[in-house]
């Protein structure tokens, strides 16, 4: 598990450096790309390392609300994102604290509100036919 999380951060951190390298570096295709491979260089391990953070944080708390509980509905994971956003920012204060669960339980209920919306949109599809049989002669 710690792996595939570790690849995705770095992953992660690794797309989103080389994008703000490219954009600010001089004119010119040979001084953007090596700014974008300089920038990757320097900030991907940063931005993978506070990615596996987030994500390791949500996951706890996600199998910690399962856990205590009893119940895996999106609740859990709003409940959760919330719980990390607060977590990850109290060493700001308690105000910065509350601002960030709210807005990481915002989030969460966002995401969750729409995997609610395209699982009943791709439900439908899946409604079981009733099979017409052939007349017996």
């Amino acid at each position: 598990m710690e792996a595939v999380v570790s690849t995705q951060s770095t992953g992660g951190g690794a797309v989103f450096s080389a994008i703000k390298g490219f954009r600010l570096a001089p004119p010119g295709i040979k001084s953007r790309l090596l700014g974008m491979t300089t920038s990757v260089k320097v900030k991907a391990p940063v931005l993978g390392g506070n990615f596996g953070t987030w994500g390791l944080t949500f996951a706890a708390c996600d199998c910690s609300l399962i856990y205590l509980r009893n119940k895996e509905d999106h609740w859990n994971s709003i409940l959760a994102g919330a719980a990390t956003g607060g977590i990850l920012s109290l060493r700001s204060g308690p105000q910065a604290a509350v601002t960030s669960a709210i807005i990481g339980g915002v989030l969460l209920a966002m995401i969750e509100g729409i995997s609610i919306a395209l699982t009943r949109l791709g439900a439908e599809q899946f409604k079981p036919v009733m099979p017409t049989l052939p007349d017996a002669a």
